[in-house]
């Protein structure tokens, strides 16, 4: 008989990752009472202790880390038990739990939702938008199963499938001496003050390397939190930017700004779907992005 649960495992990673029993008890939806005792009777199965309490918080015992570890992975592999019976009885039946970045999650989801509930009515998803790195560490957990971002990010050991080619626009004021130009270069931002992202956005980055790769200059003095503020302070003049393809139609729906592509050996980023390697789903994911490689030129029509 094994001697615990998949509960207590659950409250032990809940414990080592907020460093606190309140904490851990509120993530969990139980009480702090119920949930110490719980790990009280964890460490009493396996005669160990995994923490250290005192006033100042809660530590991990060396033998603590080494269960907190295998524990993540047991609760990783009972979740693909639980998603691969579910998935037994119709290929994407059930909950997902999707991460998109914000890059993307603006300006796809709308269509995107719509179109997966026609193709898989029995579908719910539950979603999340958030950066590359920690959606990427979410999926990892098994907190997210499915993943649709950038390839160019670090996506850790997660399988990827593409979906779509997103291509880099140009966005200058109006007025701006490359607004003058039908057909700009790479070459053409040399010395120009580039805005971008603030760090941790994987398209920022992105697109900073593009700049610097050309010339440009980083306006260093700023970064924004999103595309939005992007655009506002382009329009104002104070400097260029380049936005991803997707989210042109929204971010210059009121033509503030004079876009120009770079060409067809612009830069671009790949948009992909990313799940982890063990995922008992492997095939119905790349079945998915199979559709949906050949739905995305069309969502808008």
């Amino acid at each position: 008989m094994i001697p615990f649960t998949l509960r207590q495992l659950e409250y032990a990673v809940a414990v080592a990752e907020e460093r606190s029993f309140r904490r851990a008890a509120e993530r969990c939806h139980v009480s702090q009472p119920a949930l110490s005792a719980q790990i009280q009777q964890l460490e009493d199965h396996l005669e160990l202790r995994i923490f250290e309490r005192d006033r100042r918080g809660v530590l991990i015992t060396e033998a603590g880390r080494e269960v907190v570890s295998r524990a993540e992975r047991l609760l990783i592999q009972s979740r693909d038990l639980a998603e691969l019976a579910a998935r037994r009885r119709g290929p994407l039946d059930g909950i997902l739990h999707l991460g998109v970045i914000p890059t993307i999650a603006p300006y796809a989801l709308p269509e995107l939702v719509a179109q997966l509930h026609v193709w898989h009515p029995s579908l719910r998803l539950r979603l999340r938008e958030g950066r590359t790195e920690d959606l990427v560490a979410d999926l990892e957990k098994g907190t997210l199963d499915l993943l649709l971002l950038a390839a160019e990010a670090d996506l850790g050991h997660a399988t990827v499938a593409e979906i779509a080619r997103d291509p880099f626009i140009l966005a200058v004021a109006p007025g701006h001496r490359l607004a003058s130009k039908k057909t700009v270069r790479e070459r053409d931002l040399v010395d120009e003050p580039v805005l971008v992202l603030e760090d941790g956005h994987c398209f920022g980055d992105q697109a900073l390397a593009v700049c610097r790769r050309n010339g440009a200059s980083d306006a260093a003095d700023f970064r924004a939190s999103s595309l939005t503020t992007l655009v506002q302070m382009v329009a104002a003049g104070e400097g260029i930017t380049l936005l991803p393809e997707l989210a042109v139609p929204v971010e210059n729906r009121r033509a503030t700004l004079e876009l120009r592509d770079l060409g067809p050996r612009g830069p671009h980023r790949t948009l992909v779907l990313a799940w982890r390697p063990t995922s008992p789903h492997d095939a119905a994911y790349r079945d998915l992005a199979a559709q949906l490689r050949v739905w995305w030129p069309t969502r808008h029509d």
